[in-house]
């Protein structure tokens, strides 16, 4: 349920009649109906408006009464996927008393009525999340004692921001928003909101504003009509999702079962599912249907559909006689998820460094710094050589599926997996380096903002070992990933001359005992400015052991990739989780932690049984994945909805 509230103190507009001859505010209360508020309330004082807030506890959309706008730009950010808390953010010359807006990386970080650095101005509404609800109404107190010249939701807003609370900013394109001050300003922002066609500019902001250059220039010109036509089908977006994994799972047979026109049509249907891919994302924004479910799903959609179609690449490049595709497709396997886990966690960093006072004195002119600033420069110079090269070389999924359904029809699976390591190699390179010089610049504890032990993955095994702290956690990670690499060359180079790489069964304990190193820095602190590449150095290290096992011991190359897909699946499920700020799955203590699934796959190594062990914890964890997702996405939240069905307290909508 989203409560609306219009706060018309300080807004002599509130009161002037629009084209409809109806006052603004009352256009505007007809409007936050329209936007989807179960509830609208107009009030005139701030105290008011604190009182009103204690007794809501969901969402709150409060406007101010000089507001002119779309609806669409109400629904938006009553609809936004971020936050919990978002404002509007306008480009307009600010009027007297108007609060300030600076942001970083979509979140505003500062605001007030005087701010050198602003970057825009805020747009007179905000949509406040449930766990802020206290926040709002601490900031309308305070407000409401301090001098009362001005818009009451500036000095809202002021207060909010001032309390700390982390807010989103959501900024209008295409659409129309204004706030106005007098007849003449309101004529003027209603002339603006006619001469802009509603649906129109919804379905074109469907499409992200910042993409890829694949998708940018060979989908998003055309998706959009494709996207029109599922919302007139009454699609969902998890429907087009679930399209979208049909067609890759049948581009991954095709690229499996070889033959030049079985690859070409492979290629095709990885192409139209790409753009199905896109099409789900965008169908949501254009009809506002954003869960959390469908967040998640998509997440999970997205890498299961590449590794299947590695899958089907690996098994296509074997069965043409290469002795290597399926070690080819695991290591890509390895290679994207590493990737993805770096990305994913310096994205995090770098929202962390945003909310904090930036570096002073000799690191704010560092080379890190100065690295800040440069990539700044290019990501506003948005279609430039330069911004489009720094885009493209980061090898981001368009470009990876278009390299795949490219390679595959001209060359076949075995030239298709090789160019996506090359690529993928160099590209890792590039950003790790860069963003290991900005990372030590930031020095942002990122590990200590959220619960270390979930995000390691670490099991029963770690949770026992003393902490070794002088080396640091991501030290200990790196080097018990190691002893799994070196071992896995070994047996590979013994293999590729012939020889018999189960003679090195006897050194699997040497290679766990180096993995184990990893987990000494469990206990420890993760507060370096580089511990933040902790959890993906841990995925390398059990990655690269289950591949030693199954070099080793004997392990059929399929198995070993189905393995460590299950893993990449219950990795990702953390992933995913991370980005959303969520609490743990149901079910993750059962998942033994990436030690104690390693301790077992030795054991068993070594007694000669490492085919049964891997099949068998294979499948007991996908078994546990399933069960945890069931009670996430069903149980609990059709308990939690039986609790919440208690009737809400609140004064008479308006």
């Amino acid at each position: 349920m989203t409560v609306a509230i219009v706060l018309a103190a300080g807004a002599p507009a509130a009161g002037l009649p629009t084209g409809t001859g109806e006052p603004l505010a009352d256009r505007l209360t007809g409007q936050l109906r329209r936007a989807g508020a179960d509830r609208v309330h107009t009030v005139t004082d701030l105290p008011a408006l604190a009182a009103l807030v204690d007794t809501v506890t969901g969402p709150v959309l409060v406007t101010g009464g000089d507001l002119v706008a779309h609806t669409a730009v109400l629904r938006h950010l009553a609809t936004s996927p971020v936050g919990p808390t978002v404002a509007l953010v306008l480009t307009d010359p600010p009027a007297a008393g108007a609060t300030l807006v600076r942001e970083e990386r979509g979140q505003v970080v500062d605001a007030g009525p005087e701010l050198p650095d602003a970057t825009g101005v805020f747009g007179g509404a905000l949509r406040v999340g449930a766990d802020d609800l206290p926040a709002l109404a601490a900031a309308a107190r305070s407000a409401a004692v301090a001098p009362a010249a001005g818009v009451a939701v500036d000095r809202l807003f002021a207060a909010l921001a001032d309390l700390g609370t982390l807010t989103f900013a959501h900024r209008v394109r295409l659409l129309v928003a204004h706030r106005v001050a007098d007849p003449a300003g309101l004529a003027a922002a209603e002339a603006a909101l006619a001469g802009v066609d509603e649906d129109r500019a919804q379905l074109r902001l469907s499409v992200k504003e910042r993409d890829d250059f694949f998708t940018t220039y060979f989908v998003s010109t055309w998706s959009p009509y494709v996207t029109k036509v599922c919302a007139r089908l009454g699609l969902t977006p998890t429907g087009v999702t679930m399209i979208s994994v049909l067609f890759a799972v049948v581009a991954a047979v095709l690229f499996g079962a070889g033959g030049r026109p079985a690859l070409v049509a492979g290629a095709v249907l990885l192409y139209l599912g790409f753009v199905l891919d896109c099409v789900d994302g965008q169908l949501a924004r254009y009809t506002r249907h954003f869960s959390a479910w469908g967040g998640w799903l998509d997440t999970m959609a997205d890498r299961a559909k590449e590794y299947l179609v590695y899958a089907g690449l690996g098994y296509g490049a074997t069965h043409a006689g290469f002795r290597y595709g399926w070690a080819l497709a695991v290591a890509a396997m390895t290679l994207q998820t590493v990737r993805h886990m770096t990305d994913a966690w310096y994205g995090v960093l770098h929202d962390e460094a945003a909310r904090r006072p930036r570096p002073a004195g000799p690191a704010a002119g560092g080379i890190g710094g100065k690295l800040n600033a440069a990539s700044t420069r290019v990501q506003a110079n948005t279609g430039s050589v330069s911004y489009w090269l720094k885009r493209t070389v980061v090898f981001p999924i368009g470009e990876r599926w278009a390299l795949i359904a490219v390679t595959a029809a001209l060359f076949g699976p075995l030239v298709s997996l090789v160019s996506v390591l090359v690529w993928g190699v160099l590209a890792f390179g590039y950003t790790g380096a860069l963003r290991t010089l900005r990372a030590r610049w930031m020095w942002v504890p990122v590990l200590d903002t959220v619960d270390a032990t979930l995000h390691r993955d670490d099991g029963p095994v770690a949770a026992r070992l003393p902490v070794v702290r002088p080396m640091g956690p991501l030290t200990l990670a790196v080097l018990g990933a190691l002893g799994p690499a070196v071992l896995l060359v070994v047996g590979l180079f013994r293999s590729a001359g012939d020889g018999d790489p189960g003679g090195l069964r006897w050194w699997l304990p040497v290679a766990l005992v180096v993995l184990l190193v990893a987990g000494l820095g469990a206990g420890a602190a993760h507060n370096g400015p580089l511990d933040w590449l902790v959890p993906a150095a841990l995925r390398a290290g059990e990655y690269l052991f289950a591949a030693v096992v199954g070099v080793v011991g004997g392990v059929p190359p399929w198995l070993v990739f189905g393995y460590v897909f299950v893993l990449t699946v219950h990795h990702y499920d953390l992933t995913a989780r991370l980005e959303k700020r969520q609490a743990a799955p149901p079910l993750h203590a059962w998942t033994l932690g990436w030690e104690g699934r390693s301790v077992l796959l030795a054991v068993a190594a070594i007694a000669g049984f490492a085919a049964p062990a891997m099949a068998t914890i294979g499948t007991y964890l996908l078994v546990v994945f399933v069960a945890s997702v069931v009670l996430a996405w069903v149980v609990l939240p059709a308990r939690a909805g039986r609790a919440a069905a208690v009737p809400v307290r609140g004064a008479s909508p308006g």
